[in-house]
């Protein structure tokens, strides 16, 4: 039995290596041009097949012309890259966020990334961006390279201008409606993997730079790591895991909490800002990795026992994650029984089984799909239904939920910009339209109104192998504003400058506390006023 497990690894690590080689033979190959138009067909095909609400933002009209105007232009055969530049801008018509062309790019293996690695850190990772009035700058400097201080303007990358480059991706992709802040908000961050989409993986950049009108030319090469340091980091380990209660804790955390070892953070955080614990922070990356479930509960129980007046949650940056998740968190901050999410609608009772169930996966894990098939379409076909409006829905999140004994009584404050999105939106869209928080920042890059996304698998075009991620389930809160196609707004607008970021200013938080001290103050007024009567 061993020998044959063995034996299926290895089959699978065979059939992997060879998919990667054939992939990265083909990249560079000449698709003819009828092909080329199959695959438009195909893609406008599966669109209508599985993506619910498609003409939202666009009608059907409007995306019938784009679709036939892109053929049109297919005179010429062309690589599947110059393909993808051509098809995403008309697949990003749709506005909604999370429908995403990925563009065909070199693969590497697992030996390749490896030693990719071991090689050190790339020129990229060595630096953070971010992207200020339409300009790329600097805003930490991790390099070897110290005479690059935070605040400087990246004015080209080997020849390359950051924002021609942005610019031209902008197109290729889009928020859900007609935000602008997710792009904003993301296009910095972005443009490393901009650029290696173009270039490749580079072992050295040549970038020139500008600091207070000076300009200069710096080739950064990729980092070595020190293993001297790894030597001594290794020493310090295992003398860390002597103490076995610290480490025993240390890894609870990191299983409760999430935790992720690139960026050396936790997915979630609480703590409590004054002595008298009267004001608690709660910080959630994601709504992903962790044990959701243990983590609010313990976090609103020690809130609950500390007595805290005020609870402010960061979402910032918080690009979504799991309904079932934020449906939990909303248990804690409701005030009354709720009902989180409207019926989600979806094309079809077969587009959940088609789409999700049977797409992706290995040749065996298919199989075993197939024997269970029977089971899971039976399921759809009891909770998938037709409404009275001629659509189909499927029901999740729609019964009455009860608020959590612990649940959360007092203040909140919800700090939110550009990177907010999807699941962090939609429980966003609860708390405003509830009236139970006050939102700090800027606009969201999700809307208000819903977005299109539960089940969201990878659609292969036949011909030039290009994917596309495909939403599956259009979700809302039970919340509307008339705005359509707009996130949710703060109550206070507060956007951080470049020198915001390199000082590592918060003006959010410090607004937020500043308005807590002056409710503090106007409440011992009262109170003052209320004795002396």
């Amino acid at each position: 039995m061993r020998k044959i497990v063995l034996f299926g690894f290895a089959m699978l690590f065979f059939v992997q290596c060879t998919s990667i080689k054939k992939h990265n033979k083909h990249l560079n190959d000449l698709i003819a041009e009828e092909k080329l138009k199959s695959d438009v067909d195909f893609t406008y095909r599966k669109l209508q097949e599985l993506h619910p609400n498609l003409y939202w933002y666009i009608s059907k009209e409007a995306l019938d012309y784009k679709f036939d105007s892109l053929k049109s232009t297919l005179t010429k055969p062309m690589t599947s890259f110059n393909f993808y530049k051509k098809l995403s801008p008309v697949v990003a018509a749709v506005r909604q966020g999370h429908l995403v062309v990925y563009p065909p790019t070199k693969l590497l293996s697992k030996g390749e990334t490896k030693a990719l690695i071991k090689r050190g850190t790339g020129p990229f990772s060595q630096f953070d961006f971010d992207l200020f009035n339409g300009k790329l700058y600097v805003v930490k400097n991790k390099s070897y390279d110290k005479t690059i201080q935070p605040g400087t303007e990246v004015i080209a990358v080997n020849g390359t201008k950051p924002i021609d480059l942005i610019t031209e991706y902008n197109h290729y992709y889009s928020s859900d409606g007609y935000n602008t802040t997710y792009k904003t908000n993301y296009s910095g961050k972005r443009f490393s993997t901009l650029f290696s989409n173009e270039n490749g993986i580079k072992d050295s950049l040549q970038f020139d730079f500008k600091f207070d009108d000076s300009l200069k030319t710096i080739t950064i090469k990729r980092k070595a790591e020190d293993t001297t340091g790894e030597h001594l980091k290794k020493i310090q380990k295992k003398l860390a895991l002597k103490d076995k209660t610290k480490s025993k804790e240390i890894r609870k955390k990191k299983r409760i909490n999430g935790y992720y070892s690139a960026e050396k953070n936790y997915n979630r955080n609480l703590h409590f800002l004054e002595k008298d614990s009267s004001v608690a922070i709660m910080k959630i990356r994601s709504f992903k990795i962790g044990d959701y479930k243990t983590f609010y509960r313990e976090s609103f129980s020690k809130i609950t026992g500390y007595q805290s007046k005020t609870l402010i949650i960061d979402l910032r940056n918080n690009g979504g994650g799991r309904v079932t998740e934020i449906a939990d968190l909303y248990s804690y901050l409701a005030d009354s029984t709720f009902v989180f999410l409207d019926k989600s609608e979806v094309v079809s009772k077969s587009s959940l089984f088609k789409g999700a169930y049977f797409n992706g996966g290995s040749f065996g894990f298919k199989a075993l799909k197939t024997i269970f098939s029977p089971i899971i379409y039976s399921y759809l076909l009891l909770t998938v239904h037709k409404n009275q409006n001629g659509k189909n829905y499927y029901a999740t999140q729609t019964t009455p939920h009860k608020v959590s004994k612990n649940a959360f009584k007092g203040k909140i404050y919800i700090l939110i910009n550009g990177g907010s999105f999807s699941a962090s939106c939609i429980i966003s869209s609860n708390l405003k339209g509830s009236k139970r928080a006050y939102f700090i920042g800027e606009e969201t890059g999700g809307a208000f109104n819903g977005t299109v996304a539960g089940f969201m698998p990878r659609v292969k075009l036949p011909n030039t192998g290009i994917q596309i991620r495909i939403g599956l389930m259009y979700i809302a809160a039970p919340f509307k504003t008339t705005i359509e196609g707009r996130g949710i707004f703060p109550d206070m607008e507060i956007i951080p400058t470049i020198e915001d970021r390199i000082k590592e200013n918060d003006p959010e938080m410090n607004w937020i506390l500043d308005d807590i001290k002056i409710r503090k103050k106007d409440i011992s007024e009262i109170l003052k006023n209320k004795m002396s009567l």
